[in-house]
């Protein structure tokens, strides 16, 4: 199911610190649960962050199994399945299954290649979401008080 957070920010375009841009967009998003204008040191440290820009961005060639992103991240099973769950509820990385092993990766290896999808999920969800909203306000027409 695809699930995403829509906030309004500015699109940082003076800011040159990465970790700064990149923390704010994963917050914007609703991936990053700190608020980087609160707590920027810790949500650079944290887990959910880690494995988004040390594993999928910095590797963007690379396929991750579940035991070598514990082990890169010292993490537990639990805690690392939310935040993949998360990220392929924004359909951002991709499970591939080589042999009997599945392998976690950026989508496409390119952030903008897998955004792509993002962006077609949420012009999805917003035709229906105007569809919703315009047989509600057909109904409400037809209601008489």
């Amino acid at each position: 199911m695809f699930e995403i957070d829509v906030k309004i920010i500015s699109t940082m375009s003076g800011e040159s610190d990465i970790d700064r841009i990149l923390v704010k967009f994963l917050w914007a998003i609703g991936y990053l649960r700190i608020d980087p204008d609160r707590d920027f040191e810790n949500a650079v440290k944290s887990i959910p962050y880690r494995l988004f820009k040390e594993c999928f961005l910095l590797h963007t060639d690379r396929g991750w199994t579940v035991d070598e992103l514990l082990s890169y991240l010292h993490t537990s099973r639990p805690t690392l399945y939310r935040h993949l769950n998360k990220l392929k509820s924004l359909d951002i990385i991709e499970e591939r299954q080589e042999g009997m092993t599945k392998k976690y990766r950026l989508r496409y290896g390119n952030l903008s290649k897998a955004w792509n999808f993002v962006d077609a999920n949420v012009k999805i969800a917003m035709e229906n979401y105007r569809m919703i909203v315009e047989k509600i306000n057909e109904l409400m027409k037809r209601q008489s008080f």
